[in-house]
């Protein structure tokens, strides 16, 4: 109480008299607030036992203490949210493990000293490689920096690649806002960046037939959402599903879900960016910033120091630390494993779309428990992704998988289809980088005036990625009063795949080009002249894992048994270098340590 009267006085007595009326709203909300986090402070005492209190300062909530349990430490955050009167930032100590550090490249260069871009972008995901496709619109000079050795290596390329209809998303989200505007943008994005993309609709399944009055009347839910929808009987989801279990006895079909290839459509636009002038700097990480009176000066990479005018922070789950080295920490990001698993060709025909399970998970996320219900999606490449799930780590960047996640999301679908573990051929995991208020940040700095925030972009930020870039060019040209680009090329032409043509145009091309009848691999139909263009594109590649994601050689059943040996001798080749020196995905991941009874030890 004498906290609340010393600012009272202070508030009176300030020289900026403030007219009655309106001091009389700041105080109330003053107290207000503190009201909350008094009654904030009970609970967290009463829960961690004293080991974590908050504290309320221009609108951000700072969680301070310690404890052990990792899950612990993301309930205290989770508890702690009121999205009206503050964001929360949560600075508990973990003491149950280490933290482990951010991986950046080892070398270091002059490369970019002294750059003076008007826009800075921090992260080669899909969000930053969108702004950076957007921003070529304009007459502005754009760095895009990404420590990885390629675009898309964090969740951008490790996730299902579903375009959400927005299911579980509220009026009030800007998930909401971004994700439906961003699935009506798809079409014509993908079109122009020669993408494939389908819009397949998703099936959500019901098994208990106790429900059926409920999810009969939630047509009508949906509709006001302005989500279309329709209710699909046992009769009719056989003829479209006709593979699906016996358990399903009725769905609802949300026709505007669908599916595109996330790292490629990521790789897509960086390429467009890079076509139309953008400079993508790969192996650039950021080590820090010189900030002075609320304004970024400099910025230092591994690769130099930078003196950009703006700066987009579109970092995923390092987005956080960026805005500390920006000193404009008024957000936290809880990292979220979630762990899928891809099935052979031979068993896509198990579901055609996408089905998912109604159940336990999406009763909890309505009650606002957050959870991951995954389904079973037809890919476009044509493949059955199952997954993913949702685990709190402490570790952004271990994207390991344990039998147990593996085991959880495999039975969950076997309630709607008839899954088998003899068909799966790989499985990975991505990071989500969530909030603890579980929403995008899309705005400027709440401290730092130069800096445009792109952070919490979780699921569904790939959907979201076209409209949040499209908000984000605007604000940016804006702030330059930038002139626009007539010399912008919207059209990006995607690398020929070979056995996709008709037979005649097919033997045209290999007239033309005879590389493209020289197979290297057999499970896609790959051949050696897809491979050298994939390695002669505007944004780098040079590994291994590059090739596959652009071209799909080691995508099938051997997962390049036979022709990643193949794939490296071309790029070894191409790039005109050792074939020890060709890495997997980036300089941490050898293939080879020498040549065949060479001497290594």
């Amino acid at each position: 109480m004498l906290l609340y009267k010393y600012f009272i006085y202070n508030l009176i007595n300030s020289p900026f008299n403030l007219k009655k009326p309106l001091l009389k709203v700041v105080i109330n909300l003053y107290i207000l607030s503190m009201k909350l986090v008094t009654k904030l402070n009970k609970k967290l005492k009463k829960a961690f036992d004293g080991k974590v209190c908050a504290m309320l300062s221009d609108g951000v909530l700072y969680l301070t203490g310690e404890l052990q349990d990792w899950a612990d430490v993301v309930r205290a955050g989770l508890m702690s949210v009121n999205k009206k009167h503050y964001t929360v930032v949560n600075n508990i100590c973990f003491t149950g493990g280490e933290i482990p550090q951010t991986k950046i490249p080892s070398f270091a260069s002059n490369t970019l000293d002294g750059e003076q871009p008007d826009v800075l972008i921090i992260g080669g995901g899909v969000i930053g490689c969108a702004i950076a496709r957007e921003l070529t619109r304009y007459k502005l000079n754009i760095i895009l920096a990404e420590k990885e050795h390629d675009v898309a290596l964090h969740a951008s390329g490790r996730n299902d690649g579903m375009i959400h209809p927005g299911l579980d998303l509220h009026s009030n989200q800007l998930k909401k806002k971004y994700n439906d505007a961003g699935n009506r943008m798809f079409p014509d994005i993908c079109r122009d960046l020669d993408v494939p993309y389908k819009m397949t609709g998703q099936y959500l399944c019901f098994t208990d037939i106790l429900l059926f009055p409920l999810v009969f009347a939630s047509l009508l839910v949906w509709k006001r959402k302005g989500i279309p929808a329709q209710f699909v009987s046992r009769r009719k989801l056989s003829k479209k599903e006709p593979n699906l279990s016996d358990n399903v006895k009725f769905a609802l079909f949300f026709p505007t879900a669908g599916v595109v290839c996330p790292y490629g459509l990521t790789i897509a636009y960086a390429e467009n960016a890079a076509d139309n002038g953008a400079k993508i700097c790969l192996d650039t990480a950021i080590i820090n910033m010189n900030v002075k009176d609320g304004i970024i000066k400099s910025v230092s990479t591994n690769r130099g120091v930078i003196y950009p005018k703006l700066v987009i922070n579109a970092a995923g789950v390092f987005s956080e630390e960026i805005a500390c080295f920006a000193n404009d920490h008024f957000f936290s990001i809880h990292p979220r494993r979630g762990t899928s698993m891809i099935f052979d060709k031979k068993a896509s025909g198990l579901v055609n779309t996408i089905a998912s399970p109604y159940t336990i998970s999406e009763a909890a996320f309505a009650k606002g428990k957050h959870s991951k219900g995954g389904g079973i999606i037809h890919t476009i490449d044509g493949n059955l992704l199952v997954g993913p799930d949702a685990v709190e780590t402490f570790e952004k960047e271990n994207f390991s998988t344990d039998k147990e996640s593996l085991k959880l999301v495999l039975e969950k679908q076997k309630s709607v289809s008839n899954l088998s573990e003899r068909d799966i051929i790989t499985y990975f995991s991505g990071i989500r980088a969530a909030t603890y208020e579980e929403d995008f940040i899309v705005s400027y700095g709440k401290f730092t005036k130069n800096i445009i925030h792109a952070a919490g972009i979780q699921s569904p930020g790939l959907t979201a990625a076209p409209a949040i870039a499209k908000d984000i060019a605007d604000l940016v040209s804006e702030y330059f009063n930038a002139a626009i680009n007539t010399r912008f090329i919207p059209k990006r032409k995607a690398i020929i795949r070979a056995a996709e043509l008709p037979d005649e145009e097919r033997n045209a091309l290999i007239k033309i080009d005879p590389d493209y009848g020289v197979i290297i691999c057999r499970c896609e139909e790959i051949s050696r002249g897809e491979i050298l263009a994939a390695l002669r594109r505007s944004v780098p590649c040079d590994t291994l894992d590059g090739v596959k994601r652009r071209v799909r050689p080691g995508m099938g059943r051997c997962q390049g048994s036979f022709c990643g040996p193949q794939v490296a001798l071309i790029i070894a080749a191409e790039k005109k270098i050792s074939l020890t020196e060709v890495k997997k995905m980036s300089e941490y991941s050898e293939l080879l340590l020498g040549n065949n009874k060479e001497k290594i030890c």
